[in-house]
């Protein structure tokens, strides 16, 4: 998608965890039922109609009443952008400030939509280097960062 149609268009949080949530379905189930999208957001079958029409009317999606639905190529682009937001959060609480993988998934969540693109590029950038200084390895400086979590914990 290109970035101008990016930026042009402007969606709210919850509209942009109906695209994320149709991109996970159809990855592991190969569809994304509007019952399924339903479960996995925790609201009922006429909210995600209703969600499915806004995001069809901006061109995002496709989809049958109470089908199926699926991504348009500009809706892709989004929910493949969100997605990777929400990867690189909680990569980053997991393994920099070392949260466990719930908290992390469920404050990434909250996040991911919310981040700059300067942040985010940022934050990308940071996880790029703090790998690179891995080398199989927990590097000295994350291991000081942990102890330094553990006794400020303790007071």
């Amino acid at each position: 998608m290109d970035e101008k149609i990016m930026k042009d268009i402007k969606l709210s949080s919850s509209m942009e965890d109906y695209l994320e949530a149709i991109a996970v379905l159809k990855k592991e189930n190969g569809v994304a039922r509007v019952k399924d999208i339903g479960n996995l957001l925790n609201v009922k079958n006429p909210s995600v109609n209703s969600a499915l029409n806004f995001l069809a009317d901006a061109g995002l999606v496709v989809h049958e009443r109470y089908g199926y639905a699926d991504l348009t190529e500009d809706g892709m682009a989004v929910a493949n952008n969100v997605i990777e937001r929400h990867n690189i959060l909680t990569r980053f609480f997991t393994e920099i400030l070392g949260l466990d993988r719930q908290k992390a998934e469920e404050d990434a969540c909250k996040i991911e939509h919310f981040l700059g693109d300067e942040t985010f590029n940022r934050l990308t950038i940071f996880m790029q280097y703090a790998e690179s200084c891995r080398e199989g390895k927990t590097p000295e400086w994350l291991d000081g960062f942990y102890r330094f979590i553990q006794m400020k914990e303790k007071v």
